[in-house]
C-alpha cells in the first residue's frame, strides 16, 4: 500500500512528537501518575491551547480542525511513544465521538470543553456481567415524570477519576443483552447528589479507573443523549473508535520499547563484548521487528475503514486488535527478558511499558474476543 501523510498531518505529527520530546518527563508523569493527581492538568491545557490535538478529529463547528481517523492515528502512536497517561484516548476520541453522534445542546457544549482542554468527558458501559460485550446492559433508566431515574452497576470506567462528565450506559426497554433499548445518559458529577457512589483506584499500568454504583439516580430529561433507546450502533462505532486508536497506542509503545532494547544491547557487555553482537539474540530483536511492522500495518488498515461499513470495519479492527494483542505480549515479554532483571525495575521505562502493554491487549476487547469475533465475521 503506498501511505502517504498530507503536509498537514505531518506538520501535526512532527509538532506533537517534538512537544513530547521536550515537554513530557517520563519520571514526572509517573510520579503524578502514581502518588499524585493521576494526570498533569498543564500537560492537557497545553494539547488544547498549543497543539489542538484534542479536538484535530472534530469538525470545524464543534471547535475542532476537521481531521479524521488518520490524524486520531497520528495523535495516539505519539502519545504511546512517549507513555502518554492523560486520557486523550477516552475523552477525545471515544466520548468525543458519541457526543458528535448524539447532537444536541448539552452534547455540544460538552464537545466545545472538550476541545477547549477543559473538561474531561469518561464513559462508564462495561458491567460486572458484561465481560466484553458492551451490549449486556442490566443498568436500568425509567421514567419518573420528566426525569430518568438510574439504577444499576458499571466497572473499570476508564479516566472517570478525573474527569467531570461521564456517559452511562442503560436499559431503557428489551432484555439484558438486545442492541436495541439501549439509551446513553451524561451524568454530571459534580451535581449528581444523591443515588450515586464512585470508587477511584489506580490500574496496574498507572491509570485511573472507578467502578460506579447507581442507585435511584435522578437525572433530568436533557442528560438523555440522542434518541431513547437507540444509543447502540453509536456504541458500537465508539468501540471499534477505542480500539483502533489503542492500537495505533500500541504501535507507538512497541517502537519505544525495541528502539530502547536495541540501544540497550549495544551497550551491554557480556564476554568482553556487547550482547547485541550475539547472533541469537540478534534473531530475536529481529523477530521484534517483524511484530512490530505487522502490528503497525493492521493498525493503519482499521484506521482506513473506520468510515466503512459496520462488518468492514468490524472485521479489519477485530484484524488489528488480534494482532496487536499478539504482537504486544511478544515484543514487552522479549524486551524485558532481554533487560534481564531490570527489565521491570521503576527506574528503567521498559518496565513501565510492559505494563502499559499488558493492559493495552484488554482495552475495548480482548484479544481473544477479538480474534472469536473476527472469525465469525469472515464466515458469513
Amino acid at each position: 500500500m503506498d501511505f502517504k501523510l498530507t503536509d498537514e498531518q505531518e506538520l501535526l505529527r512532527g509538532g506533537l512528537t517534538r512537544f513530547l520530546a521536550t515537554r513530557y518527563d517520563l519520571e514526572k508523569s509517573r510520579a503524578a501518575a502514581k502518588t499524585g493527581a493521576g494526570w498533569q492538568p498543564e500537560v492537557w491545557r497545553a494539547f488544547a491551547e498549543e497543539l489542538g490535538i484534542l479536538g484535530a478529529t472534530l469538525p470545524e463547528d464543534n471547535g475542532g480542525i476537521g481531521g479524521g481517523p488518520v490524524e486520531m492515528m497520528l495523535i495516539a502512536e505519539a502519545l504511546g511513544h512517549a507513555l502518554v497517561v492523560e486520557p486523550y484516548v477516552d475523552t477525545a476520541v471515544v466520548a468525543a465521538g458519541l457526543l458528535l453522534r448524539a447532537g444536541g445542546a448539552v452534547a455540544d457544549a460538552l464537545l466545545e470543553q472538550i476541545v477547549a482542554g477543559s473538561a474531561i468527558v469518561s464513559l462508564a458501559a462495561a458491567e460486572p456481567t458484561s465481560g466484553d460485550f458492551w451490549q449486556d446492559v442490566s443498568t436500568r433508566a425509567v421514567r419518573d415524570g420528566d426525569d430518568w431515574v438510574l439504577t444499576g452497576e458499571k466497572i473499570v470506567s476508564s479516566a472517570t477519576p478525573l474527569a467531570g462528565h461521564v456517559l452511562v450506559t442503560a436499559r431503557t426497554a428489551g432484555e439484558r443483552t438486545d442492541t436495541t433499548g439501549i439509551s446513553l445518559f451524561v451524568v454530571d458529577l459534580a451535581a449528581a447528589g444523591t443515588g450515586i457512589t464512585v470508587h477511584h483506584y489506580r490500574t496496574i499500568d498507572d491509570r485511573r479507573a472507578s467502578d460506579i454504583v447507581l442507585d435511584g439516580l435522578r437525572l433530568p430529561a436533557s442528560a438523555l443523549l440522542g434518541s431513547e433507546g437507540g444509543a447502540w450502533s453509536s456504541l458500537a462505532r465508539a468501540r471499534d473508535e477505542g480500539a483502533a486508536a489503542v492500537a495505533a497506542e500500541a504501535v507507538g509503545c512497541m517502537r519505544k520499547v525495541l528502539a530502547d532494547t536495541v540501544e540497550y544491547c549495544k551497550q551491554r557487555q557480556q564476554f568482553g563484548q556487547p550482547i547485541g553482537s550475539f547472533q541469537v539474540l540478534q534473531h530475536r530483536m529481529v523477530d521484534m521487528y517483524m511484530e512490530v511492522e505487522q502490528a503497525a500495518a493492521a493498525a493503519l488498515l482499521a484506521v482506513l475503514k473506520l468510515d466503512e461499513d459496520e462488518a468492514t470495519r468490524a472485521r479489519a479492527v477485530s484484524a488489528a486488535k488480534a494482532t496487536i494483542g499478539r504482537a504486544a505480549q511478544f515484543v514487552g515479554q522479549q524486551a524485558v527478558q532481554l533487560h534481564g532483571g531490570m527489565g521491570m525495575t521503576e527506574e528503567l521505562a521498559i518496565g513501565h511499558y510492559f505494563k502499559r502493554l499488558t493492559a493495552l491487549q484488554f482495552e475495548f476487547g480482548s484479544t481473544d474476543h477479538h480474534v472469536t469475533r473476527y472469525g465469525r465475521l469472515t464466515t458469513r
